[in-house]
């Protein structure tokens, strides 16, 4: 990896997608609270499209493909998916490659790391842990750390706010963290193989980078 300084004092990263491959054990905990509800299981790659505004938002869509969702039955998957994977939440999930040269990289340049999810904060930092990065990031902000989630940008700020202030970028696989970014008006790197619903480069974010090798770099553009 090259060694650029950097200007920047923040990196923000999304969670899911961006940082770990998360979606078979939340593909597991969804297809759970489906059969309990009398549903059918959903493949892998059509899950992959439902994550990213939380575990409630998955839920619909999920239900939303196999005949329908209504208050009754969101209350009655909810907890099932919740329990489910709160006690898998790292049986399959993987970093993706190249993410702790990359962490260690920024950090060596003294700058400080966050993470800003629309997952749960006590899931995140659950997952976090299990993944090994308890002492990785200096703040964590989940979908409920305020009573507004991204793409609200009310989180991102926070996140910076926590992790130290100053020049900050984000870093996200999909369209929620890019618009987010914009509206927080920091700059973004997307990331191209996370969990988007449409190609990395019709995000809209400053740099697209196709490996956690071309981070340094891409921050090193702006």
């Amino acid at each position: 990896m090259r060694e650029e300084r950097l200007r920047f004092r923040t990196v923000v990263f999304d969670l899911d997608g961006t940082l770990a491959d998360s979606s078979p054990d939340l593909a597991a905990a969804l297809n759970v609270a489906l059969a309990r509800l009398g549903r059918a299981p959903q493949p892998l790659a059509e899950v992959r499209t439902m994550i990213g505004y939380g575990a409630r938002a998955m839920l619909r869509r999920g239900l939303e493909v196999t005949g329908g969702a209504d208050d009754a039955l969101m209350a009655a998957g909810f907890r099932v998916l919740i329990d489910h994977y709160t006690a898998h939440i790292c049986d399959a999930t993987q970093p993706y490659a190249g993410v702790d040269d990359a962490l260690t990289a920024l950090a060596d340049q003294g700058i400080a790391l966050a993470v800003c999810t629309n997952k749960p904060r006590g899931l995140a930092v659950q997952l976090i842990g299990a993944l090994g990065w308890a002492k990785r990031f200096a703040a964590v902000i989940g979908g409920d750390s305020l009573p507004v989630a991204k793409p609200d940008p009310a989180p991102l700020h926070l996140a910076i706010e926590r992790a130290g202030g100053g020049p900050a970028a984000m870093v996200g696989d999909s369209i929620i963290d890019i618009r987010t970014a914009i509206a927080a008006g920091v700059h973004s790197v997307a990331v191209s193989f996370g969990f988007a619903d449409r190609p990395a480069d019709e995000l809209g974010a400053d740099r697209v980078i196709d490996s956690f090798a071309g981070l340094i770099p891409a921050l090193a553009e702006l």
